[in-house]
């Protein structure tokens, strides 16, 4: 899936496995979600330290907050 509309970073997270969870969260809730991570294509996994960016279209943040924060609550 790719997101064509003006996209924004939801949250940044310490590694891409994270970040994959997040982004199917956010798709089974029928949201537009991608992961932006500056590793080589996954073949420097160490450049992750920096984090792993999860985007979305900038007209879903709303609602992927909303995902976020109800799976942050305990």
């Amino acid at each position: 899936m790719q997101i064509v509309d003006d996209v924004v970073v939801l949250t940044v997270v310490s590694s891409s496995s994270e970040a994959e969870l997040i982004v199917g969260l956010l798709r089974s809730g029928g949201l537009r979600a991608e992961v932006s991570a500056d590793d080589a294509g996954g073949q420097e996994p160490q450049l992750q330290l920096q984090g792993v960016r999860v985007l979305v279209a900038a007209s879903d943040e709303a609602a992927a907050r909303q995902v976020l924060a109800s799976v942050n609550t305990p």
